[in-house]
């Protein structure tokens, strides 16, 4: 059985390295695509001039097992980027860099919405401002966009994405 997460963190493209470092040797793959906007053919150059109200966003469907689980990604999704910046990260503006957990079912709902808890109270004194929403349509990036750090290893990575515990 697979189970899917989406998340959006910032450029796309740093945001999928992080998670397949963090979780490399488990059954997941990774897709970079837009979600949350209203366009119903969003591309990178409309969802990068901001209209689309799309995020760049990672969609990972995993097997769940005890090294891998969808709390893990929560927080792991909380300690690779700055939840705390509304709408940027890094030198990144606008809300197609925004931070947004997509949630696919009501038990999800409800752990994003515990972690993102605990996490406040424990690691951030900083408001996190990441919204919590319904996943809704996906669309996938173009090709030259998937794995695109694994394609052009000198590629560019926003700043904001490391480890902060």
């Amino acid at each position: 059985m697979t189970n899917k997460a989406t998340f959006a963190a910032g450029c796309f493209w740093g945001v999928e390295k992080a998670f397949e470092k963090q979780f490399k040797g488990e059954q997941f793959t990774t897709r970079v695509g837009y979600t949350g906007g209203a366009d119903a053919h969003p591309t990178y150059e409309k969802v990068c001039r901001g209209g689309t109200q799309h995020a760049e966003a990672v969609q990972i469907e995993y097997a769940p097992s005890e090294s891998l689980s969808y709390p893990m990604l929560v927080e792991f999704f909380y300690r690779m980027h700055d939840p705390t910046t509304l709408d940027a990260q890094g030198p990144d503006h606008g809300t197609q860099y925004r931070s947004a957990i997509f949630y696919h079912s009501p038990e999800q709902q409800v752990v994003a919405h515990r972690v993102t808890a605990e996490v406040q109270a424990v690691r951030y004194k900083n408001k996190i401002v990441t919204k919590i929403v319904p996943a809704g349509p996906w669309f996938d990036a173009e090709d030259y966009h998937q794995k695109y750090l694994v394609k052009n290893p000198h590629g560019y990575e926003c700043p904001s994405h490391y480890l902060r515990w």
